[in-house]
C-alpha cells in the first residue's frame, strides 16, 4: 500500500504547522453523520418508540449500562452525552475505512480517521483532560489532590506515571486495531483487483474481514467508552 498522504506543509504560512487534509476531512465526515443521526432520532418523537426511535433509546440505555456499571448513577447521569457522542463518534470513524478506501494517484484521502496515531492520541489525551477537570469541580482542589497521596504518599509518582501510561494505552490501542484492520483489507482488496484468479481468491475473505473489522470496530468504541468512565470514576466517586 504505498500510499502518501495528502499534506498541508507550512499553513498559513507557519513552518510548524502542518495539516493532514485527509484526516481534516475524514473528521467532518463522521461528525456530519454522527449530527446527522442524532437530529434524525430526535424528529417526530412517540411515546411508543419504533423504527430508528426504538434502535436510539436503545443504545441510550446501552451507554447508561457503561456509565451505570462503574459509578452511582445519580454522579454518572451527567456523563450520558458524553458517553454517547464517544461512542458513536469513535464506531462511525472505525467504520468509514471498512466501507472503502479511496486513493487517486496514490494519495489516501478516504480511511477510518481513527486509523491516524494523532486522532486516537488527541480523543484520549481529552478524555483524560476531563476526568481531571470533573474531578476538581465536584470534590474541590484540595480533596482531588489528595487522592494522589492516598492510601500512601510515596504512591504519588506511580499515580502520575499511571496518568501518562492510561493516555498512551487509551489512545494506542484504538489506533493499532484499526490501523491493522485497514492494512489487511487495502492488501485484500490489492489481491481481488489483480485478476480473475485473484479476485475468486480475495474476495470471499475481503468481506469476511469487512464482517470482523465491523465487530472490533464495535468493540473498539464500546472499550473506549468503558474505560473513559472507568477513569472518570476513579476521579468523581469517593469510594476510589
Amino acid at each position: 500500500m504505498n500510499h502518501e498522504a495528502p499534506m498541508w506543509n507550512d499553513a498559513f504560512g507557519i513552518s510548524w504547522l502542518d495539516f493532514n487534509l485527509s484526516n481534516v476531512l475524514m473528521m467532518v465526515i463522521a461528525s456530519t453523520i454522527v449530527f446527522i443521526v442524532c437530529v434524525a432520532a430526535t424528529r417526530g418523537l412517540q411515546r411508543r418508540p419504533k423504527g430508528f426511535q426504538n434502535f436510539m433509546e436503545w443504545l441510550i440505555d446501552f451507554i447508561k449500562g457503561i456509565i451505570g456499571s462503574n459509578m452511582d448513577w445519580q454522579v454518572g447521569r451527567m456523563f450520558l452525552p458524553l458517553g454517547l457522542t464517544l461512542f458513536t463518534y469513535i464506531f462511525v470513524s472505525n467504520m468509514l475505512g471498512v466501507v472503502t478506501m479511496w486513493a487517486p494517484h496514490h494519495t489516501l484521502w478516504w480511511k477510518s480517521p481513527t486509523s491516524d496515531p494523532g486522532i486516537t492520541m488527541t480523543l484520549a489525551v481529552m478524555v483524560v483532560v476531563l476526568t481531571h477537570y470533573y474531578g476538581v469541580k465536584l470534590k474541590g482542589t484540595k480533596e482531588y489532590g489528595k487522592d494522589f497521596t492516598r492510601p500512601l504518599p510515596f504512591l504519588l509518582p506511580f499515580k502520575i506515571i499511571e496518568e501518562f501510561a492510561n493516555t498512551l494505552t487509551l489512545g494506542l490501542r484504538l489506533y493499532g486495531n484499526i490501523y491493522a484492520g485497514e492494512i489487511l483489507l487495502g492488501l485484500l482488496a490489492g489481491i481481488a483487483s489483480t485478476s480473475i484468479l485473484g479476485f475468486l481468491g480475495g474476495f470471499l475473505p475481503l468481506l469476511a474481514w469487512q464482517a470482523f473489522s465491523t465487530f472490533i470496530g464495535f468493540i473498539q468504541a464500546f472499550i473506549f467508552t468503558m474505560l473513559t468512565m472507568v477513569y472518570m470514576s476513579h476521579k468523581v466517586s469517593s469510594d476510589h
